[in-house]
This record gives structure tokens, C-alpha cells and sequence, in this order.
């Protein structure tokens, strides 16, 4: 298979599909080093195409009819896994987490968890590489960027953050 016919097939299977896909399962897919598949995908960016890269692999953005909200949390490393489950839990996509650094403005991490087995493996992934949540960088001071079926369910999610004192409020800045 060449390359143009290889990138078709990537965006043709990303295309088919909601959950993220690895470049090391593309890679065995179609027989190629996960470099191949990485520089594949950065051509079909270079192309026009909007790819998303999330720590469980590669997916393309979904049109939904969804409300988007952004919601704004503290807490420590320890509170990460409990605010996440809540958020899913609740019926809502978290698309990303974003920081205000310093330094550097606006950070974001592509998520994409839809579900509690997302919010675990993405947990495992984090403890496994002993890294550390962009939160860290701001003192727990977070946003999440989420995707709720309907208000219900975006004040469901603040509730719950508020009951387990995650939701941040102006008096955290005292």
C-alpha cells in the first residue's frame, strides 16, 4: 500500500468510528512503525483535516447537538479521579482540561472521556507514568470543557463538584 492510499485509510477508519485509535494500532493495522503513522497524521492535519490527538489515540470531533459548557475546579492530584467519574457519570463528554499558566497563557489536554472505563484507563495511564495533571501547574486551579445532553445534566455535574468541594468559587482566591 503506498502512503496517499495508507493516510485515505487512516481518516477512513477514523471516520468510522467515536472511541480514539492508537498510532501503535494503526501501526499494526497496516503494517508500518507508529513513526509512519504519527508523520501520516500530521500530513492530513497539514491537509486540512482536523484531527484530534487525546492520551488514548486519535479520533476526529463529533457534530453533536450537546451543550457545551465549561465548568472551573480545584482541587489536588488526589480529587482528580472522583471529579472526572462525577462528571461522566452524569451523562457528560469531557473534552478537555485547560489551564492559565503564567507563563505560557492557556495550556489544554485533549480528554475525551465519555465514560467511567475512559476515566479509568485514563487514570492508569496517568499513575503508570508517574505524571503529574496540568493542575499542578496552577495550584489544583483547572477547567473542563464539557459536552452535556442537556442542562439537567451540566447542574447535576456542578452539584456533585460543589458537594465534594471541587467546584471552584471567587472565595478559593482568598
Amino acid at each position: 500500500m503506498d502512503a496517499a492510499t495508507r493516510r485515505n485509510a487512516i481518516y477512513t477508519k477514523l471516520k468510522a468510528t467515536q472511541c480514539p485509535i492508537s498510532a501503535t494500532a494503526l501501526a499494526a493495522q497496516f503494517q508500518v512503525s507508529r513513526q509512519i503513522i504519527v508523520g501520516d497524521i500530521a500530513l492530513l492535519r497539514a491537509g486540512g483535516l482536523e484531527i484530534i490527538a487525546t492520551p488514548r489515540g486519535y479520533l476526529l470531533p463529533q457534530s453533536s447537538s450537546a451543550l457545551t459548557k465549561t465548568v472551573a475546579c480545584v482541587h489536588g492530584a488526589e480529587g482528580m479521579e472522583r471529579e472526572l467519574e462525577l462528571m461522566v457519570e452524569n451523562g457528560c463528554h469531557i473534552m478537555d482540561v485547560i489551564v492559565e499558566h503564567p507563563v505560557y497563557g492557556q495550556l489544554t489536554g485533549q480528554l475525551h472521556l465519555m465514560s467511567l472505563h475512559d476515566v479509568q484507563e485514563f487514570v492508569d495511564h496517568v499513575r503508570k507514568h508517574q505524571a503529574q495533571p496540568l493542575s499542578a501547574l496552577t495550584g489544583g486551579i483547572h477547567f473542563h470543557t464539557l459536552k452535556c445532553p442537556n442542562l439537567e445534566c451540566y447542574h447535576r455535574v456542578l452539584d456533585g463538584l460543589k458537594r465534594e468541594g471541587f467546584l471552584f468559587q471567587e472565595t478559593d482566591r482568598d
